[in-house]
């Protein structure tokens, strides 16, 4: 199990993005380094003042948001709308 304790968004800091607690790096920075096939350590070079733990929080934050889904829900009588729900949350919509 992990917990997502590194990363924090802060609305007026970084646009309120998701980011490395205590940083200015956001989830969105780690993750387009390593989506371009930069390695670990080539990240931790680029930014000095961020952890292992720290990319891997990202990684865990991503990976959590993509379990995200999409479920429609009745708007005003003349049509309706989609929203994004955490996947976890699907059995409580019921």
């Amino acid at each position: 199990m992990y917990t997502l304790d590194r990363i924090v968004c802060t609305p007026g800091v970084v646009s309120g993005k998701p980011r490395i607690k205590g940083t200015r790096v956001t989830v969105g920075a780690i993750l387009g380094q390593l989506a371009v096939g930069h390695s670990v350590d080539e990240v931790l070079r680029d930014y000095p003042y961020i952890q292992r733990e720290d990319v891997l929080a990202a990684l865990q934050y991503a990976a959590w948001r993509a379990q995200e889904e999409e479920v429609e829900l009745s708007a005003q009588a003349s049509g309706s709308m989609t929203v994004l729900v955490d996947a976890n949350l699907t059995p409580y919509l019921g």
